[in-house]
């Protein structure tokens, strides 16, 4: 069987090493000059986009499918220094690693049990819902209607995210932030997302040796050496079909043919490339960055800065601006830094980048003095090369089934499978991995692959 996988992201990457190790001729093709999705842009020696990963069992039980060494993983230690204007600094350990009491100790006594209790809340959460939604194929209405028989009562279907997590002027912006990993407003966002807490604060974040650029290079080298095709810098503008399967793509540089279709970019690209109507959704959050090189040496570490006024951030990203007193996310590692601010989705900016940037230096100088000889910016036009309109996890996952995202297939095409970070099981790159490596495997008739080491269950 030949197959085209269109995007080389790590969804992209996942699903053509299944592809091709089960025997199937394989192409993939990327508007981008390399392999990585967002991972890709700007400056190939600083971060760009995802700077940590979550749930290593998966990255383990990929190196095991694929023959290699174990991956190289190191548990960030803080996870994250969270600082507050008043001078408050709050920096977790992961929970399952020994780090809760470390955790807790930082508290005061009036916070401790809320605290432990909202954990045990996200833990629980996160455990029923990890079986149907996360470690197995896009679930039918039999398995939601048992997943809300046995959990549905735990995911709080009743509260708001903001409503679970009120924990004053400190710990609540604390809590609303993990929503934003799946593009939520958090003020939006409904409890159920209140899970991806756990997967951090439990389970831990962990560094990886060269950075999320330097996975997508292995994982494309791999592919290579078995074969694999990979053609740089094209553009898909049309998938044709017909009698309900897609026969040929065309493109910027010529047209393509295969038996099956990897989608492996915004499943509305994707209908767009249909001809199917695309309704103007509801798109989750974008992001304004800025891309660091450093005169001085730092160790891996990550750092956030509270605004004065989270809500407000937030009312000026429902409003299409810039928010004009943001939250700032900071990683370094050796001479890199990754300056990251929540963004409307769409280019809103007009002739403001520069001065939008020039006003972040500005505002992380006043509240974490780095040398930097020079930045570089990227804005949601530039994320709009890997999403639509830039928004980094497609729709908003609002309301309460809002966190659902579409399954692998699209009605009335037989020879397509739709995988990445918009469709199921979510965004970030052990999930995206996850979809590509199932996603695909549909259309070989594979049996479904959860990814998770033999030692783990």
């Amino acid at each position: 069987m030949r197959v085209v996988v269109i995007g080389a992201g790590f969804a992209g990457l996942a699903a053509a090493l299944r592809l091709r190790q089960a025997g199937a001729d394989v192409t993939v093709v990327d508007v981008l000059p390399g392999p990585g999705g967002k991972a890709a842009l700007g400056w190939a020696d600083v971060p760009s986009g995802p700077t940590v990963v979550t749930m290593p069992g998966l990255f383990r039980a990929l190196a095991d499918r694929l023959d290699w060494p174990a991956p190289d993983l190191t548990l960030a230690s803080p996870l994250t220094t969270y600082h507050a204007l008043s001078g408050r600094t709050f920096a977790p350990q992961a929970a399952l690693h020994g780090g809760l009491a470390a955790t807790l100790a930082q508290l005061t006594p009036a916070e401790r049990p809320r605290f432990l209790a909202l954990l045990n809340t996200a833990r629980e959460i996160y455990e029923g819902a990890a079986g149907t939604f996360l470690f197995a194929p896009p679930p039918g209405l039999p398995a939601l209607a048992r997943y809300g028989l046995r959990h549905g009562l735990a995911a709080k279907p009743g509260l708001s995210l903001a409503q679970l997590v009120h924990n004053g002027p400190f710990l609540t912006p604390f809590w609303l932030r993990f929503a934003t990993y799946l593009g939520a407003d958090p003020y939006r966002a409904p409890a159920v997302l209140h899970n991806i807490a756990w997967v951090e604060l439990g389970e831990g974040v962990w560094h990886l040796r060269g950075g999320l650029r330097a996975l997508a290079g292995q994982l494309h080298a791999e592919a290579e050496r078995r074969g694999v095709e990979f053609r740089w810098n094209t553009r898909v503008e049309r998938l044709e079909t017909q009698g309900g399967r897609i026969t040929a793509a065309h493109t910027g540089t010529g047209s393509l043919r295969a038996d099956a279709w990897v989608s492996a970019v915004d499943h509305h690209l994707t209908r767009a490339w249909l001809g199917r109507p695309v309704t103007a959704p509801r798109l989750g959050v974008s992001g304004f960055a800025l891309q660091l090189r450093l005169e001085d040496t730092h160790a891996p570490a990550h750092h956030l800065f509270w605004p004065a006024d989270y809500a407000r951030e937030w009312a000026d990203i429902r409003a299409g601006r810039l928010p004009r007193d943001p939250t700032l996310y900071l990683h370094l590692d050796g001479r890199a830094g990754f300056l990251l601010v929540n963004a409307p989705p769409r280019e809103v900016l007009g002739g403001d980048r520069e001065a939008y940037a020039a006003f972040l230096r500005r505002t992380l100088h006043a509240r974490f003095p780095l040398a930097v000889t020079e930045a570089r910016a990227l804005t949601p036009a530039e994320y709009a090369r890997t999403s639509l309109h830039g928004a980094l996890y497609g729709r908003a996952p609002h309301g309460l089934t809002g966190s659902l995202r579409p399954g692998w297939t699209i009605q009335g095409v037989r020879n397509l499978a739709q995988v990445g970070g918009t469709v199921h099981p979510g965004g970030g790159v052990p999930l995206s991995v996850l979809s590509g490596w199932n996603g695909a495997g549909t259309l070989l008739g594979l049996p479904y692959d959860p990814l998770q080491p033999p030692t783990s269950g």
